[in-house]
């Protein structure tokens, strides 16, 4: 029984070293209670809440100097990588480039396996490059959603292809970059391709078969409610991408989930209307995908306010009643609290620079400075093309009840323009071009109150940064900035207590996660994948 039991880890230990894993199955209950399990990193915001905080505190304020470079992973490859890596069990799964995925032994970086997917269609995301920003985990398999619009099924222990299912035509602009989501039986996605002109949608593919349990269109068709919001047949090319993962409540059963621009992008003479569901965020039953309840941040859009933008939820007393929020500072510039109930506004405050809207209004909408859609004319707004925040990703931290975000402080000339619409071909409406001789645009990262509003305080980048926060129990708050450097700051008042250089523009969101007791810090740069630890 003993010279058995040795053959068997014998053998266990030769085919991992060959590159299968044995691994436990993450179930949906697991990751339902992510927050128990800190060591792990799950789900693409570490939870369904999309707080991207962490229990974890081995790493702090006291000794957060002594970090230090572990490991790195490079696959040969250097580009705009913006992947969040999942950890289960020291297992480390991150998506690269061109539709490649790897494990990761967590506490080495050494390659365990490898999935690439050949290129059988010209993907028409060359606009932002062939990033993915995640993967997901359910049941022992990785879930990626590809650039040539496929969602595929990865076996966890060795890589291998399980299913594959066309979700759109690539030719036509349809592509994916999010990080799908697994909830309960199910694999969430949102597919992008606003820029040409698509019909935006929302799909939920059966975890086990591949097979589609439901489509919500962000562009809903003749006969479904918001129709009417368009004008004529502009339905059809209307738009409303869905490219940045969502959020849910377990004990409502909804997906929350940012819905993109209407298209053309900056002219809206020819789809006169609010143009629903674009520029919302849609609350879906997860069971049927039906919609419960929309809120739409920036009706008839034409300066490309998208609202794909990880929505946050958490509970809090508003007015003396315990109410579930949903909070987002929103590429507008506005910064918005909901009732994730049922959609009803509570409030709204600028974080940037405004002027394309005076205000909200207390129904939500917001009071125009002018008239775009009637002008059709170049003007200067702010923010611009870029928004005050966009998806990079945020975070709230119960430690200090805080809300941090990465913003952009930018205005742009926007330059409308009719343009026919032809399939498969950019449909942008026009363009925008920077101010002559206007202010240098410039980044941060703040801290809200999330019941207020208010500024708690600001780390003011040395230029515009597109990377996303993590926050800890350490009393940490880990991003990155355009130079290449990732830090840490103080959660409180935003001291830079740690910084390192890692060659390359960071345009990825932090995690942390544990193994064997030791805690690592890892983020994805240029260059390839960074872990750092304490000596």
């Amino acid at each position: 029984m003993i010279m058995r039991s040795l053959s068997y880890l014998i053998c266990a230990f030769l085919i991992a070293a060959e590159g299968t894993l044995a691994l436990r199955e993450v179930t949906y209950e697991e990751i339902a209670t992510a927050a128990k399990e800190p060591q792990n990193w799950l789900t693409y915001s570490g939870d369904y809440r999309g707080w991207r905080y962490s229990a974890l505190d081995r790493v702090n304020k006291r000794n957060v100097k002594q970090l230090g470079l572990r490991w790195v992973f490079n696959n040969g490859q250097t580009g705009k990588l913006e992947a969040t890596p999942l950890v289960i069990d020291s297992i480390m799964y991150v998506p690269l480039l061109n539709n490649e995925v790897y494990a990761l032994d967590g506490r080495t970086g050494r390659e365990i396996w490898a999935y690439r997917r050949p290129s059988v269609l010209r993907s028409p995301s060359h606009i932002n490059g062939p990033i993915s920003r995640g993967v997901a985990a359910l049941g022992g398999r990785i879930y990626l959603a590809t650039l040539d619009a496929y969602v595929v099924a990865l076996d966890a222990r060795t890589g291998a292809l399980i299913w594959e299912t066309k979700a759109a035509e690539p030719s036509q602009g349809y592509y994916f970059t999010l990080a799908p989501l697994a909830v309960k039986d199910k694999i969430v996605v949102g597919v992008s391709g606003g820029e040409y002109g698509i019909r935006g949608f929302i799909d939920a593919y059966d975890a086990a078969t591949g097979k589609l349990a439901w489509r919500f269109y962000t562009i809903p068709g003749p006969g479904e409610p918001g129709n009417e919001t368009w004008k004529g047949d502009t339905w059809k090319t209307g738009g409303g991408p869905a490219w940045v993962t969502g959020t849910y409540d377990q004990g409502l059963n909804l997906i929350y989930w940012g819905v993109g621009n209407p298209g053309p992008d900056y002219y809206g003479k020819d789809r006169e209307g609010d143009n629903l569901y674009t520029n919302s965020v849609v609350a879906l039953d997860t069971d049927t995908g039906k919609l419960r309840w929309h809120f739409q941040f920036t009706p008839h859009d034409v300066d490309d306010y998208d609202a794909t933008i990880v929505p946050v939820l958490l509970d809090a007393d508003v007015d003396g009643q315990r109410r579930k929020l949903l909070i987002e500072a929103n590429r507008n510039g506005f910064y918005y609290v909901l009732d994730r109930e049922n959609g009803t506004f509570l409030l709204a405050k600028p974080f940037v620079r405004v002027t394309w809207a005076k205000g909200i209004g207390p129904d939500g909408r917001p009071i125009l400075s002018d008239d775009p859609q009637l002008t059709g004319s170049s003007r200067q707004v702010c923010p611009g093309l870029f928004g005050g925040a966009n998806w990079p990703s945020p975070s709230y931290s119960p430690l200090t009840g805080l809300f941090y975000f990465t913003l952009r402080d930018e205005c742009l000339i926007h330059l409308p323009k009719a343009m026919p619409y032809r399939v498969g071909d950019l449909f942008w409406g026009g363009g925008s071009k920077s101010i002559p001789d206007g202010p240098r645009p410039s980044g941060a990262v703040m801290a809200l109150n999330p019941l207020t509003g208010n500024k708690k305080w600001e780390f003011r980048h040395f230029s515009v940064s597109w990377a996303g926060v993590l926050t800890t129990a350490g009393g940490l708050v880990f991003s990155g900035d355009a130079e290449g450097y990732c830090m840490a700051l103080n959660a409180l008042t935003g001291q830079v207590l740690w910084r390192t250089s890692l060659g390359g523009p960071i345009t990825a969101a932090p995690i942390t996660y544990s193994v064997n007791g030791k805690q690592y810090v890892a983020i994805a740069s240029r260059s390839g994948v960074f872990a750092f630890a304490l000596p």
